[in-house]
């Protein structure tokens, strides 16, 4: 019973063959997809994303923990260096001020008492009437209140200071980013200086800080003009410098990157801090060249495209008394001299990687194929340098095969890159 249902199987899968041959013999046709040679400006360029920020940003803390009696500023203001933008209550810290001028003050006193002690122990001792025992404690005691004098001086200064980091000052001239307090909140500064404002320097100036991948950093240089454009400007292009390609890298999910830095100007104060920037890094440029979509250079011609081609070139060569045959049976040696070199089918090639083939209808409505080199790419178009292709050009992207028989359209029909089908019907086998 297997045996009969997989003869019959067979059978019907080759009938389908002999049907589709028969009728690809009887009539098919191939449509094609077009591009258009243009002439124009093309620019290679590295695109990556990155946020906006200040050139120089600095945190504004407290060094000093306490209640916060007074804010000058907020959100957005202008401030300039040394200005007070807050204050936070200064009643402990008056405290220990006038407790360490306290403490100087009795150390003061003994220090005079020591001196005189010294003074007078030091005559007696002179005339003998006083031991040495005698001399060195009165020395001895007078060296100690001058260190504890210094110390005490110390605890003044310090407790001084501390009440002066109670009026918190603006320490460059820039804006106002962040607000992270509030008038009688208690900020506590025993480990760490809590961030009490953000202040970034003037916003004419700003940098974007673009992650690119490890396969384009070597083409970013120092100097180089990028351009990039924000959500918010839809329509605007903004442009800067590369100022710096750090040298420390970041690895996420095993990708590599690293950072360059853009430096740009913004006069006009559209450019806000933390916008996401879609940058572009102009690495080369190619005036009034003539330029065709990718689509064009990747395509491959199927094997009818190519059957018919030889067999044009066979007319040809049997009109003009050559006979030869070249290639050994196989689809044969085909060869054009043009701007980017030769090219070779079924014999193997010797071009670059900058080398294409363009292929494209002639005067006649004949397959032809006409070599080019590559120039600069932007993505979708790429330079084409030979001497023979012209504006205007309609090259072919694309090609598929119609077949039809009494009208309506084979329902075996498919696109003919590399369709097994069609090389049974040219009996090429796979």
């Amino acid at each position: 019973m297997k045996k009969s249902i997989i003869t019959v199987s067979v059978l019907i899968v080759l009938a389908a063959i002999v049907w589709v041959t028969t009728s690809a013999e009887a009539g098919s046709r191939l449509e094609y997809r077009f591009v258009t040679v243009e002439q124009g400006n093309l620019e290679s360029v590295v695109a990556s994303t990155g946020n906006l920020s200040a050139v120089t940003t600095v945190q504004v803390g407290t060094q000093v923990s306490g209640i916060v009696n007074d804010i000058y500023v907020d959100y957005n203001d202008q401030v300039r260096r040394g200005q007070i933008i807050a204050r936070i209550d200064t009643t402990l810290l008056v405290s220990s001020v006038r407790d360490a001028e306290a403490t100087l003050s009795r150390n003061q006193a003994q220090l005079d008492f020591a001196r005189i002690e010294f003074d007078r122990v030091k005559n007696l001792y002179e005339k003998s009437f006083a031991t040495e025992v005698e001399f060195n404690q009165v020395k001895y005691n007078l060296d100690l209140a001058q260190a504890t004098i210094v110390s005490s001086q110390i605890n003044v200064d310090r407790a001084k200071r501390n009440l002066a980091y109670a009026t918190i000052v603006s320490p460059i001239d820039g804006v106002v980013v962040e607000r992270n307090v509030d008038e009688g909140q208690t900020v506590a500064a025993s480990l760490n200086a809590p961030q009490l404002f953000l202040i970034a320097n003037d916003l004419t100036d700003m940098e974007i800080l673009v992650s690119v991948d490890e396969s384009d950093i070597g083409l970013i240089k120092e100097g180089q003009t990028a351009r990039f454009t924000v959500q918010a400007y839809d329509e605007d292009v903004f442009y800067g410098t590369v100022r710096q390609v750090r040298l420390q890298s970041e690895s996420v999910n095993n990708v590599v990157s690293y950072t360059a830095v853009v430096d740009v100007n913004n006069p006009d104060g559209l450019l806000l801090p933390g916008m996401t920037a879609t940058v572009e890094f102009l690495i080369e440029t190619a005036e009034d060249v003539m330029k065709v979509a990718n689509a064009a250079l990747r395509f491959r011609p199927n094997s009818q495209m190519m059957e018919q081609m030889m067999e044009r070139m066979a007319a040809q060569r049997a009109a003009s008394g050559d006979s030869t045959r070249r290639g050994g049976g196989q689809a044969g040696t085909w060869s054009q001299s043009g701007g980017a070199g030769g090219w070779a089918a079924g014999g193997g090639s010797r071009s670059s990687s900058d080398r294409a083939m363009l292929w494209y209808l002639d005067e006649n409505g004949d397959i032809s194929v006409l070599p080019v080199r590559q120039g600069i790419t932007d993505g979708s178009m790429t330079e084409v340098l030979a001497q023979e292709v012209e504006e205007g050009m309609q090259i072919i992207a694309g090609v598929s095969v119609v077949e039809e028989s009494g009208g309506i359209q084979n329902p075996f029909n498919r696109q003919e890159d590399n369709d097994m089908g069609s090389r049974f019907r040219r009996g090429g086998g796979f």
